[in-house]
């Protein structure tokens, strides 16, 4: 703006007292709003923890709805927050890269998962260098920055090639954990620290292990500066193993079958407030039989009795994350984080079909020297040379096991919603979201019902440490961030966004206030654009588990928001797809 050296007239200086005036009422206005925030970061800069789960249902965690013992994320959620409308992407690595850049995930450059190859820009699946993670954005602003637990966004795995887009060379100083996205919880491949490839110890178990690091980064962290941890742990994914010990906790917990223990998740989450009164319980998956028709009880009860010791384990990991704060005198002054990355997974993978005995097992690659590098998929024998079983009928929990716990216990996972891990109907992308800061949130307990996504992080965090987030990091344009702070719904007030957006092979969704438009496709990746299915249309406020369709009482709104969809999917490169015609 130019300046002049003359003498304002009367008129000119009238309306430069307007103008000082308007700004001087709308800082105010913003203080009055940030007041809460504002008084609570006095002094040293927050820790932030961030807790991101595997595979796991709406419904899996005891403050939501479930018999699974959580108790120190029930109690998380007693000294903080609940959202009740948090969402994620419906997959593990595009949720992955949602999180930790703040981007829709085909804005990061991982629209389906880090072990494709696509050239089209939303389906390179190997993290974009015009995204910036949290690591990066903390680190700048002289944080401590750490990471235990799973990666899945970078394309390479091995020694040889491109390390650009590990962990510790996009932000973080400290890591442990594995690069690739599932295996063995006894013997997982790709594990390192740093980034270096190590071998287990002979006790080891992967959730345990993740949370002893988490604890030991924080015991070994100097309180001078403040720290920013992400946890991203594998439990509750497939292969579903745990000690027999914690299994044995959960005897008989399920010998009522999975009819009774979704209705009484149900009936839980409508009086702990999460669901409203007049919500409706989605059918019973099509190909799941009714509890007293299933041949193989005491295998199905097993499968869950598995699962749920695995959350207890990775439950117990948190609740030492938590004392280990409170040892150091961080606890009043760290917000932690806690979601989950799809909902709960239907991939039968190989429960579902008869045990293979040794002597026929098609081997799927050598197994394994000591320090190579195992990929996860299913091996044939245990490190010490034990053949693994897996099929319908094998008892799963130990190290020379490999199932999952199927769509019939996925379907529980998901209460009250249909669907699952890779759909964007409510059962693929409905996440419980817990935040506690006790520093900065006075509310105890409540509930928050504003919708939300895993791009809001990242928006939220650098609002709470008041940093900034870069235009351009090492001489690459960063993308503007995408999410919206969650900061004003901890004092419960609206959240102002357009819309919330979602695709993942070819399911396809978006959110405007309370109308939802969705679709789904083929679960086959190689789906073509002219297999998509009609759109539906939902009012969450009334329906909030889908099951009433409007689009033929309301078509305007659908080609309202199919319209809406269409230019979102191409702003945030989720267009074009990478499928071809065959």
């Amino acid at each position: 703006m130019k300046t002049c050296c003359c003498k304002l007239n009367g008129a000119l200086i009238e309306r430069q007292n307007t103008f000082i005036a308007g700004i001087i009422i709308c800082f105010s206005l913003l203080a009055v709003a940030g007041n809460a925030l504002s008084q609570n970061t006095k002094g040293k800069k927050p820790n932030v923890i961030v807790i991101l789960s595997d595979d796991m249902g709406y419904s899996d965690i005891g403050c939501f709805g479930s018999e699974i013992s959580t108790p120190h994320l029930d109690k998380l959620a007693m000294n903080g927050l609940r959202y009740t409308q948090f969402y994620n992407t419906a997959r593990c690595s595009p949720s992955r890269a949602s999180l930790l850049t703040g981007l829709y995930p085909h804005q990061a450059g991982m629209g389906h998962l880090s072990t494709e190859n696509f050239p089209e820009p939303g389906y390179t699946d190997d993290l974009s260098k015009q995204a910036v993670t949290m690591a990066e954005v903390f680190g700048l602003a002289g944080y401590a920055t750490y990471m235990v637990g799973k990666w899945h966004i970078a394309k390479n795995l091995t020694p040889q090639g491109d390390r650009s887009n590990w962990p510790m060379q996009r932000g973080f100083q400290r890591f442990f954990g594995t690069l690739n996205g599932s295996g063995s919880f006894y013997d997982p491949g790709t594990l390192m620290s740093g980034n270096k490839f190590i071998a287990p110890a002979s006790d080891f178990y992967y959730t345990d292990a993740i949370s002893d690091t988490a604890v030991k980064y924080i015991r070994e962290h100097s309180s001078r500066t403040p720290f920013f941890m992400y946890v991203a742990y594998t439990a509750a994914h497939w292969p579903i193993q745990a000690p027999e010990a914690a299994i044995n906790k959960n005897k008989g917990m399920y010998d009522m079958g999975w009819d009774k223990t979704r209705s009484l998740r149900f009936e839980k989450l409508k009086k702990l407030g999460i669901l409203p009164g007049n919500s409706v319980l989605t059918e019973r998956g099509v190909s799941i039989p009714a509890w007293e028709n299933e041949p193989l009880q005491k295998w199905q009860s097993r499968r869950m009795e598995v699962y749920a010791a695995m959350v207890n384990i990775m439950d117990e990991g948190i609740g030492r994350i938590i004392t280990a704060l409170e040892q150091k005198n961080e606890l009043e002054n760290t917000v932690v984080f806690y979601m989950q990355d799809n909902g709960g997974c239907a991939e039968p993978l190989n429960s579902n079909q008869p045990e293979v005995p040794p002597t026929e097992i098609q081997q799927k690659g050598a197994y394994y020297a000591p320090d190579s590098i195992f990929l996860g998929k299913q091996p044939a024998y245990t490190r010490k040379g034990a053949f693994i079983r897996s099929g319908k009928g094998v008892m799963p929990g130990q190290e020379n096991t490999w199932l999952a716990y199927g769509e019939e216990w996925a379907n529980v996972s998901n209460t009250p919603f249909r669907l699952y891990k890779h759909w964007v109907h409510e059962g693929g992308i409905a996440s419980p979201l817990i935040v506690q800061w006790p520093k900065g949130i006075k509310a105890k307990g409540a509930l928050r019902t504003q919708p939300a996504h895993l791009i809001d992080i990242m928006a939220t965090c650098i609002d709470i440490a008041q940093i900034q987030y870069p235009q351009t990091y090492l001489s690459n344009i960063i993308q503007p961030l995408e999410g919206k702070s969650l900061v004003p719904s901890f004092t419960n007030q609206p959240i102002q966004r357009e819309y919330i957006f979602w695709e993942h092979e070819g399911n396809r969704a978006i959110r405007v206030g309370n109308w939802k438009l969705v679709s789904k496709t083929s679960t086959n990746k190689k789906f073509l654009p002219q297999d998509e299915q009609a759109w539906e249309l939902y009012n969450l406020i009334n329906d909030p588990t889908e099951t009433n369709n409007l689009i033929l009482q309301f078509p305007e709104k659908g080609k309202e928001l199919s319209n809406l969809w269409q230019q979102a999917a191409i702003r945030t490169k989720a267009l074009p797809w990478p499928w071809k015609s065959k």
